[in-house]
């Protein structure tokens, strides 16, 4: 199986949020990629539920919801009955992590867990055996646009190293400054999920960088 690619929907046009979710729908996007930002956690407040709800209505895509909010505890089911397919929290936000990723099987949902670039891999070595996804901040969180962190490379080939010596199904996500130049190398390297924002809704061409991104 090849790698997925999930647009981030922060970079988005939100005068005309439909028509970039159809556009989206139509390409080999594998999902959608929504960011929750609560001005708190990260210095950015994004969007919330009406629009998680909104989306979900004219979406083909499951939705890949990566929380960027303290106590997201208190949030998951109204996630979960709003859309989320993949919902995922950060190891930093999280008082019970244990707790709050079996929480979000209980929902049904997916489970990931979000490191920002300060914090070592090393810190997940009891949670792996328990989630589907681990995301990888390759910028520091808040803000679109930003230049990838070269760094994350060594982080991430790590974290493989961790996953395939424990037998765990579990892939990962790398999330910010991805595009056409850094994909081939993040998929060597162990990535499984590419998300995009500026790259692919910046583009002249969304559809061909997202197929790019693919192939």
């Amino acid at each position: 199986m090849g790698h997925f690619v999930s647009p981030s929907l922060l970079a988005a046009n939100f005068c005309n949020l439909g028509k970039d979710v159809m556009m989206i729908n139509e390409s080999q996007a594998d999902w959608l990629h929504l960011d929750i930002m609560d001005g708190l956690f990260v210095p950015n407040i994004s969007f919330g539920i009406p629009v998680i709800s909104s989306v979900r209505k004219i979406t083909k895509k499951p939705l890949d919801v990566h929380l960027m909010i303290t106590d997201p505890d208190r949030y998951l089911t109204t996630f979960r009955d709003n859309g989320a397919d993949i919902l995922t929290v950060h190891y930093e936000a999280c008082n019970h992590l244990n707790r709050t990723v079996a929480e979000i099987h209980n929902l049904g949902m997916k489970a990931g867990v979000a490191l920002n670039p300060h914090t070592p891999v090393a810190l997940l070595k009891n949670i792996l055996p328990f989630v589907d996804m681990v995301l990888i901040m390759t910028v520091n969180p808040g803000f679109g646009g930003q230049s990838f962190i070269n760094e994350s490379y060594d982080k991430i080939s790590e974290l493989r190293e961790m996953i395939d010596k424990g037998g765990y199904d579990i892939l990962i996500e790398a999330d910010g400054g991805v595009d056409t130049k850094n994909s081939k190398k993040l998929v060597e390297t162990g990535v499984n999920v590419l998300v995009a924002g500026n790259s692919v809704f910046k583009s002249t061409d969304p559809v061909k960088t997202i197929q790019m991104l693919k192939s």
